[in-house]
């Protein structure tokens, strides 16, 4: 059998850390920006661990 291949829709939107933690990027970034705050576009633009979805998004990632 052939290697299996991970989720390219997956890869593109998880990354898995050293320790083996899968990041996500956070959501309302991406538009109607004026009226947010500073503080509140600063939180948005950073990584977040994924909670329960972890056992599917590291299967999706493996390839199998």
């Amino acid at each position: 059998m052939p290697k299996m291949k991970s989720h390219r829709g997956a890869a593109k939107r998880f990354r898995v850390t050293g320790s083996g933690k899968i990041m996500r990027r956070k959501a309302t970034g991406n538009h109607f920006l004026i009226k947010k705050t500073g503080s509140r576009k600063r939180r948005i633009s950073g990584m977040a661990v994924i909670g329960p979805e972890k056992k599917t998004a590291k299967r999706l990632l493996a390839g199998g």
